[in-house]
């Protein structure tokens, strides 16, 4: 009976939690060694070691602080992991650094003007580390006595004993504490911090000294030892905000309320200089920090002529992040103007930008990449089926091939396999077209089709053969 309980609850947690699987859900990191060096294999990304290292070093630039107000683009064609290396960077970033990830296209469907769509972005990318010292009492709880009034009807009067290693004392509570502490189910031999401004309680954890007053205890029971001094403390606390976060909270009447709303709407200028005068303030008093982000704009192509004059304009400011572009564009038009520029980035940005490149993946990197995302998406898939689809990938594009794993290991489910072969594979790739085999039918019925062009406008393609 208790196997198949403890079964049960097995089987409840493996449900209740749930991820979702991306595009980039495999990436840990960006795979470097101590030294900087790119591992071939390593926390989701495969190949582009060259890239991989460039991106180490900027990485390593950020985390002193020494590259802020700088640009970086990567270049490449589509499918070569521009993205992924930028996600692999936010994740080497970890949480401390601000990372803001958007599309150039984004700046064209907000209510709001471009450049203070940017403005936005750029702000969401700065955070403001924080410091404040508060008052708090810290000890182990000796014990807690409720008195509640024989007639149900009354304040509750209570009282609270604490002690460190040097001293106890006994606290009177007051209604209120006395509700936080049922919350907070606060019993005896728990140690716990009171902040006396707000009268927050936190329990840290049960002391060592109670450890052995029950049999057994939860995988989740925390022990820690008993507060050293004086049971009151003076604590410095941290907080870390965007330079968003704060606009928003002095520009709009329902304070921080309005960040969970959605819609910011725009910001006048004047708020944005007294919180950076405010700021500024801080830092020279050391009450706060600034700890420059990354602002990654992907398909950054679709900005226009404005938008990159205010982005190069904002690179200058004290208070920029660092901005990551991604492209896949070659030499082309400037959205907005007639001129030809490289990636279609004007000359000027691009004169203050170091450049990656990412370079297509050989077929052994195609492979170990499909084989990665085959265990994100949970997928038994035999050796030779995925060489079948690592030949797809590349000859048709590795995004394709990617789309076709989660189909095919559905037809596999269908027929009641547990694993994935060629035949699924197969099926799958005759089931969904890939761009190459969609424009040969074009050219083939393009006639039958609204408002067709010429035929000899449409590229000349070739479909591969699988069987």
């Amino acid at each position: 009976m208790a196997a198949s309980a403890a079964a049960k609850v097995h089987e409840v947690r493996e449900i209740t939690r749930i991820e979702r699987i991306g595009a980039h859900s495999h990436i840990r990191g960006l795979g470097l060694d101590d030294s900087l060096g790119p591992r071939h294999v390593s926390q989701g990304m495969v190949g582009q070691l060259s890239a991989r290292k460039a991106t180490g070093i900027i990485h390593a630039m950020i985390k002193e602080g020494k590259i802020a107000g700088r640009a970086v683009l990567l270049a490449g064609q589509p499918g070569t992991g521009k993205t992924a290396t930028a996600m692999g960077l936010a994740q080497s970033l970890g949480q401390d650094t601000p990372f803001t990830s958007m599309a150039g296209s984004e700046i064209y469907s907000l209510e709001m003007s471009k450049t203070e769509a940017l403005t936005q972005a750029i702000r969401k990318s700065i955070g403001v580390r924080i410091k404040e010292e508060t008052e708090i009492i810290e000890g182990e709880v000796v014990e807690v006595q409720v008195d509640r009034p024989a007639t149900g009807v009354g304040a509750k009067v209570g009282k609270l004993t604490l002690k460190t290693t040097e001293m106890e004392t006994i606290y009177d509570l007051g209604n209120k504490m006395i509700d936080s502490l049922i919350k907070e189910k606060v019993q005896a031999g728990d140690v716990i911090t009171i902040d006396k401004a707000t009268g927050k309680i936190n329990r840290l954890g049960r002391s060592f000294t109670r450890a052995r007053d029950y049999d057994a205890t939860g995988s989740q029971t925390r022990f820690v030892q008993c507060p050293e001094g004086e049971l009151q403390k003076r604590k410095e606390v941290v907080h870390t905000v965007s330079l968003h976060e704060v606009d928003v909270i002095n520009s709009r009447t329902q304070g921080f309320l309005a960040l969970f709303s959605g819609d910011t709407g725009e910001i006048k200028s004047e708020i944005r200089e007294q919180i950076n005068a405010k700021v500024a303030e801080w830092r020279e008093e050391g009450k706060a920090e600034i700890v420059p982000g990354v602002l990654f704009i992907d398909e950054v192509h679709m900005l226009d002529i404005e938008s990159f004059s205010f982005l190069n304009r904002a690179l200058e400011d004290e208070m920029a992040p660092i901005v990551i572009m991604a492209t896949n564009r070659g030499i082309t038009r400037i959205r907005g103007t007639s001129y030809i520029s490289p990636h279609g980035i004007p000359l000027d940005l691009l004169d203050r930008t170091i450049i990656i490149l990412t370079l297509p993946y050989e077929e052994k990197e195609l492979k170990e990449i499909l084989k990665i995302r085959c265990e994100e998406e949970d997928c038994e898939m035999a050796d030779d089926a995925l060489t079948v689809l690592t030949r797809i990938a590349l000859e048709t594009s590795l995004r394709y091939a990617i789309q076709l794993i989660t189909t095919a290991s559905l037809v596999c489910r269908k027929r009641k396999g547990t694993e994935v072969s060629i035949e699924d594979v197969k099926r799958v790739y005759s089931l969904f077209l890939d761009q190459h085999r969609s424009t040969q039918f074009l050219k083939e019925y393009q006639d039958d089709f609204m408002f067709s062009e010429s035929p000899d406008q449409v590229p000349s393609t070739q479909p591969m053969d699988v069987a």
